[in-house]
């Protein structure tokens, strides 16, 4: 039912999958969204790195790195509301509170099985431009692989009021995940209403990371 999000989710993996930098210490700047970008890439690929024992005796670790690395720069409330759509005026508080925490534990889980798809690319990401006066700017990038066209691939980001930055939408091949999931959610709401919504999110947040060997069958 939610399978349309792991056509997004590979081209994010593909990005924080191959940068070159790899760095302990790495700072993160929120007020420059194209540097921000690139620093959370080498941040979270940095981690799997040194968790990689952590995470071969417990695939659900990748959600702890996940949750710790890149959710802190994901405007995941802003991407509910989105998500949320026209139905986002008839919830109660109670009901968008936990539609967002469950949408961001699905978005935590789902990155995190995502992330075990990873095949090596390579990634060029565009130079930034002056966003000195915007509020949402596209960073732009390319996805790289022998023999196929490249994937083109572009993060929204926000400016907060507090003058940094947070992405909140992927598009790839000019496809948006946060309309693609607005149109799904909806649909569900429609039909089985928020609450059912929720509790499927929060099922599929507890679902088990699972890695697959090359074979195909499951890594004990």
């Amino acid at each position: 039912m939610f399978n349309i999000l792991s056509r997004f989710l590979l081209p994010l993996v593909m990005v924080l999958g191959t940068t070159s930098a790899i760095a302990a210490d790495v700072v993160v700047d929120t007020k420059d969204p194209y540097a921000m970008v690139k620093a959370v890439a080498n941040k979270t690929f940095d981690r799997f790195h040194k968790d990689k024992a952590l995470i071969d005796a417990d695939s659900d670790h990748l959600k702890v790195i996940v949750r710790e690395e890149l959710m802190p720069y994901v405007d995941y409330k802003y991407a509910s509301y989105k998500v949320l759509g026209q139905y986002l005026k008839d919830s109660t508080e109670d009901q968008r509170n936990r539609f967002v925490d469950a949408f961001e534990g699905y978005l935590v889980s789902t990155y995190a099985q995502a992330f075990t798809e990873y095949t090596n690319q390579k990634v060029e990401f565009s130079p930034g431009v002056d966003f000195s006066q915007e509020k949402i700017v596209d960073v732009n990038i390319q996805i790289i692989e022998a023999g196929r066209p490249p994937i083109k691939v572009l993060f929204k980001a926000r400016r907060l009021k507090d003058d940094t930055w947070k992405a909140f939408d992927l598009v790839a091949e000019g496809v948006s995940l946060l309309s693609s999931k607005q149109s799904e959610i909806s649909n569900l709401i429609r039909q089985q209403g928020i609450d059912s919504v929720i509790k499927m999110l929060d099922e599929r947040t507890k679902e088990k990371v699972v890695i697959k060997a090359k074979s195909g069958k499951s890594q004990s």
